[in-house]
């Protein structure tokens, strides 16, 4: 009878040892599994002539890191793909509550609206000097100087407002370089394993000392955390903001919610629209 215990006694001791070990063996597999994929996990779009995201004339491919530019190409396709991004027509949104811009985008065309001034610009960005009409306080702008200002003006509106919206698609813009930040793997707000690229300018925009470090997401490639550096040599950006509310628009993906008072609102795309809404105030 003692016999019997224990050789009972052990085979359950015996059981049990195999079992931690398969699952000690099985747990350390998935970790393996895991890391690996971490390890050998690449962008998966190509650059260069083979790409789908073709670089602008002017892009500065010779000073840009080859990854940086494979990972903006990655962030293209995530975001819908440049194809997709070309064809939009129209796109409206509005810019932190403070004003609304409807883009004609194939026309190079902008209507900016802000109620708190009672103006109302209306810009056509393809012509050099700008041109267009403003109106203010509930009167045209009719002195050309004064027009040739608020006109300016509002084309520094557009550049920074449509930066705000569609920065994914502008990252292999005239003038631009693309860095690959290797010491930084971690997003500050998704605390997620990242590639992080700086963008930064030569001799393009209103503010081309500017630049932008992107965290991007090492699965899906989508931009998780953007950081804007006012001066390229900053060590610590003025404003740092997540990417959240995703939403499908004409094909393309687009984040409204960058977190508190950053807000874009009541984005839309549409395939037409009314031409008055450029040419008439």
């Amino acid at each position: 009878m003692k016999l019997s215990v224990l050789c009972f006694f052990l085979a359950c001791v015996l059981l049990a040892c195999n079992q931690s070990t398969e699952t000690a063996n099985a747990s350390t597999a998935g970790t393996d599994t895991l890391e690996s994929k971490r390890i050998t996990l690449e962008p998966v779009m190509l650059s260069g002539e083979e790409s789908p995201n073709p670089a602008a004339p002017g892009f500065d491919a010779a000073n840009s890191n080859p990854q940086a530019i494979k990972i903006a190409d990655s962030i293209v396709h995530f975001h819908g793909g440049r194809a997709a991004y070309d064809a939009v027509n129209y796109l409206r949104w509005n810019f932190f509550g403070a004003r609304t811009l409807h883009w004609d985008k194939q026309n190079s065309r902008v209507r900016i609206e802000v109620p708190q001034k009672n103006m109302v610009y209306l810009l056509d960005y393809s012509t050099t000097p700008l041109s267009g009409k403003v109106r203010k306080l509930g009167d045209e702008i009719v002195q050309p100087d004064t027009l040739a200002k608020y006109l300016q003006e509002a084309n520094s509106m557009f550049i920074n407002d449509s930066y705000w919206l569609v920065q994914q698609f502008k990252l292999k813009d005239a003038g631009v370089t693309l860095k690959l930040v290797e010491e930084v793997r971690l997003d500050p707000q998704a605390k997620r394993p990242s590639y992080v690229i700086d963008q930064t300018f030569a001799g393009v925009g209103d503010t081309p000392g500017n630049r932008y470090r992107l965290f991007v997401d090492k699965v899906s490639f989508r931009i998780n955390t953007w950081q804007f550096f006012r001066n390229a040599a900053d060590t610590e950006p003025a404003i740092e903001t997540p990417w959240k509310g995703y939403l499908p628009h004409q094909g393309i993906l687009l984040s409204g919610d960058r977190s508190g008072r950053f807000q874009l609102t009541d984005i839309s795309a549409s395939k037409d629209i009314p031409d008055r809404i450029f040419d008439d105030f």
